[in-house]
């Protein structure tokens, strides 16, 4: 357990734990708001440390968010700049990403085997209207469904009702239609255990950045007609079953979109034991 710090914001001096040093406020280049935190290296945070909120909340607030940014996760991040934006979710590397979206390809799908654990691994796509799946699962004959390892789920009312889904790395809508990818919930290989709130936030809501918000805008652009190269990891601590979260990559082949996010694998009002899959609903 590391020494438990503090973290000075706007006078009030707040307990964290973490590894938060300073703070500021800006927007991004989109002109949202966000809070521009300086990570260094981390401790775990015990269950008194975290602010979980209610699971009545929009989206988890910078403690809980942060709670799984621990040392070895923002390594794997690859960037020492990361930004809490403030509805839920981190831009890394002031939203740019080393990706190509310029090459001559038909629309592809690529994913990692699974590790020993089990584990889903990086997912890359070059996505493209020609990707775009409109039809449901039924109809395409994807509605077979699996537990992915670290699937204990748990009721937890609220806005979610369930804790757990089975988070895709590379959306059904996006690429289902790609020949010979298994678009599932049955693909082992992409499916993990994903917090509801990380994979169906946002609907729309600008201020609530899970998966679904970004996973929109490069629905959007398929629909424009626009080639994305997208890349999804699930990033994982040490080895715990379930991810932190999710490090989402796209840029388009015009410049048109480009983001490079962390969604925390994390759910307001809930305290999951990632090493297992485990989770209880916080007092």
């Amino acid at each position: 357990m590391g020494r438990k710090r503090q973290v000075s914001v706007a006078g009030v001096v707040i307990a964290l734990g973490v590894f938060a040093l300073q703070q500021t406020v800006l927007k991004d280049n989109n002109g949202t708001q966000v809070t521009k935190t300086n990570y260094a290296q981390s401790s775990v945070k015990s269950d008194e440390k975290v602010n979980y909120g209610s699971t009545a909340d929009e989206h988890p607030n910078e403690s809980l968010a942060s709670s799984v940014l621990t040392a070895n996760v923002v390594k794997q991040l690859g960037t020492n700049s990361v930004r809490f934006n403030g509805n839920g979710a981190f831009i890394l590397n002031n939203n740019k990403t080393d990706l190509n979206a310029k090459v001559s390809s038909a629309p592809y799908v690529q994913l990692a085997k699974q590790d020993s654990l089990g584990r889903a691994g990086v997912a890359n796509a070059l996505l493209t209207k020609a990707s775009r799946q409109y039809q449901s699962r039924d109809e395409t004959g994807n509605s077979r469904q699996m537990q992915p390892v670290g699937w204990h789920q748990l009721s937890i009312g609220g806005n979610y009702k369930m804790l757990y889904n089975r988070g895709h790395s590379i959306g059904y809508a996006l690429a289902g239609s790609v020949r010979g990818f298994d678009a599932s919930e049955a693909n082992p290989q992409n499916i993990t255990a994903q917090t509801a709130w990380a994979n169906q936030a946002s609907n729309g809501n600008d201020s609530n950045t899970g998966q679904n918000y970004y996973e929109t805008q490069v629905r959007r652009a398929q629909d424009n007609r626009k080639t994305v190269r997208y890349r999804v990891t699930p990033v994982y601590d040490g080895d715990n079953l379930v991810p932190s979260g999710s490090h989402l990559e796209a840029k388009s082949s015009d410049g048109s979109i480009e983001f490079n996010v962390f969604v925390p694998n994390v759910e307001p009002g809930v305290v999951i034991d990632y090493s297992t899959g485990y989770a209880k609903v916080a007092k």
